[in-house]
């Protein structure tokens, strides 16, 4: 595989997702290009595309995008319900997968709560399925935040009027 120059871009992440629309799978999307989706424009680079899909289809989806040239992407945090795939030219897909029982409980993989999973946005003016803005900013929070993260979630809060975490308070109090 060749050396990684990540960068996802908005036509990247339409044609992934075009991709399982044309193969009715699933998709959420999440992370920064979730964020951007919400916002309706791209607001900064991004190095991947986050996404948030079914457990089952798993098999699926690996089968779908190594057939387009993806293969594992090893990592210290790898693991069944959460894994990178990535392609020569750097793209990089971060899969996070759940499994809900019938009363819509997160009952393996990654936690995501049902009603996180219905946020509706753009890119490129393709709509896409992605993170609530509720959800969104509740999922930046609980881990060591940098730039990129206040800048999301600031736009996030200023956009659907959703009040900032205090965890984000230094980032404002900087000059």
């Amino acid at each position: 595989m060749g050396q990684y120059h990540p960068q996802m871009t908005a036509d990247d992440v339409v044609e992934i997702v075009q991709l399982f629309e044309r193969h009715h799978l699933p998709l959420c999307i999440d992370g920064g290009w979730g964020v951007d989706a919400l916002l309706g424009v791209q607001t900064r680079p991004h190095l991947d595309l986050d996404i948030a899909v079914p457990h089952l289809e798993v098999s699926r989806i690996r089968a779908l995008l190594e057939a387009r040239g993806y293969r594992d992407v090893p990592r210290d945090d790898t693991r069944d319900c959460n894994f990178v795939l990535g392609d020569d030219q750097g793209r990089l897909i971060d899969i996070h997968t759940y499994i809900f029982d019938a009363e819509g409980r997160c009952i393996y993989g990654c936690a995501y709560p049902y009603d996180s999973l219905l946020g509706r946005g753009s890119i490129n003016g393709h709509p896409v399925t992605c993170i609530t803005p509720e959800w969104m900013v509740k999922f930046h929070t609980g881990y060591l935040l940098d730039e990129d993260d206040y800048h999301d979630v600031k736009s996030l809060c200023q956009r659907f009027g959703l009040a900032l975490p205090a965890e984000y308070d230094r980032f404002e109090a900087t000059p």
